[in-house]
């Protein structure tokens, strides 16, 4: 019996190292500043403007993607001047937001930039 819960464990670690090695290079956790990006767009993609002020997991989700997509571009921008423009886009939107506390058409107008540098990425 120990044999075989030995045999599984290993090989679930075989597998689990097999699986890390083999992954896709580009995904999100590889550190690289294109990964960084996607990540904010995929954020930013989640993100409700509706959503923002809402009590509770909801409210929650929305501020914290907010930032998270501004945190990831500005990321992504250190790394790579190609994504300055999303970070700004994302940036504005926020410095906007934080002036007005709504998200006014300004704020609209740059969150919907940023989407557009996305669907281009």
């Amino acid at each position: 019996m120990l044999s075989l819960v030995a045999g599984l464990v290993l090989g679930a670690a075989g597998m689990g190292a097999a699986w890390a090695m083999n992954a896709d290079s580009d995904s999100p956790v590889d550190g690289t500043p294109a990964a960084d990006a996607r990540a904010a767009c995929e954020a930013l993609d989640g993100f409700d403007p509706e959503k923002y002020t809402a009590n509770g997991p909801a409210g929650e989700v929305a501020v914290n993607r907010y930032a998270a997509a501004g945190a990831l571009s500005a990321s992504a921008a250190a790394g790579d001047a190609k994504y300055e423009e999303l970070a700004q886009a994302i940036r504005r939107s926020q410095d906007r937001h934080a002036q007005v506390f709504d998200f006014d058409a300004t704020v609209k107008k740059d969150l919907d930039q940023a989407r557009e540098i996305c669907r281009a990425l």
